[in-house]
């Protein structure tokens, strides 16, 4: 006879980070939690019925539970991953759950993505650049099949945080564009779209708060939940910047 396979499910133990910043009696801790495993569930599935069922007040960010929106990152057993696409099955039957550090924190484990992703972009300005006036009645502009590839890859990033909360040269230098930065740049940079030559995003990229912050530990592209070639993207922008000659 065969062995049949139990049926009881595992009992799962949640150590959830708390805390609200916004009250002054709050203290940071750890709080337990304990759960039974249905089978396909995600840390979203499990974090909503602890919430429904178990604390109300327990804070986390969710929107889309498709891996776009890029809302629940969070910190999983010390790595950086989205609840919505992280199956307990995948994990020790004790889960550990922070907030992503360098963002700030909203309370437990909800942080403010949209403020720094904001000021990354308004500082390095990435978004088209055009000298031309808008023409609706003009004919979209063509360009070459790899190009367009390569410029889709940059625009796949989801802005979820995972990479910046991996890397170590961004948990150290807050002014450090960070993985998702220096992607957003190259995506620019390559497009030819925009006005700017390669001399205009010289002294945005060659600096340490640019592509050679990065201190090449290579953590942001093993955590990002959408497997862009974020290599590829430093070695692009380094070639670039090696190249590059400057009128003095």
């Amino acid at each position: 006879m065969t062995r049949k396979e139990s049926t009881v499910p595992r009992r799962l133990h949640f150590e959830i980070f708390r805390y609200n910043p916004e009250d002054s009696g709050s203290v940071p801790h750890m709080q337990t939690f304990e759960l039974d495993e249905a089978p396909y569930m995600s840390l979203f599935i499990a974090l909503n019925q602890i919430r429904e069922t178990q604390d109300p007040s327990l804070q986390f960010d969710f929107a889309c539970r498709s891996a776009i929106c890029g809302s629940c990152g969070m910190m999983v057993n010390g790595r950086p991953a989205l609840g919505c696409r992280t199956l307990t099955s995948d994990l020790p039957r004790t889960i550990r759950l922070h907030p992503l550090p360098v963002f700030k924190l909203i309370g437990d484990l909800s942080v403010d993505t949209g403020t720094w992703f904001r000021q990354m972009v308004e500082k390095s300005e990435a978004w088209i650049h055009s000298e031309q006036a808008f023409d609706p009645e003009a004919q979209e502009e063509r360009m070459d099949d790899e190009l367009a590839q390569a410029i889709y890859e940059g625009d796949r990033c989801i802005e979820c945080g995972c990479c910046v909360a991996s890397c170590g040269a961004a948990n150290l230098n807050a002014d450090f564009a960070g993985p998702a930065g220096l992607n957003r740049m190259a995506r620019f940079l390559m497009d030819p779209r925009d006005s700017r030559g390669d001399a205009d995003w010289f002294e945005i990229v060659s600096n340490s708060d640019g592509v050679f912050g990065c201190i090449g530990m290579m953590a942001c592209h093993d955590v990002c939940p959408k497997e862009l070639p974020l290599l590829e993207v430093y070695a692009y922008l380094r070639r670039k910047v090696l190249t590059t000659k400057i009128r003095h």
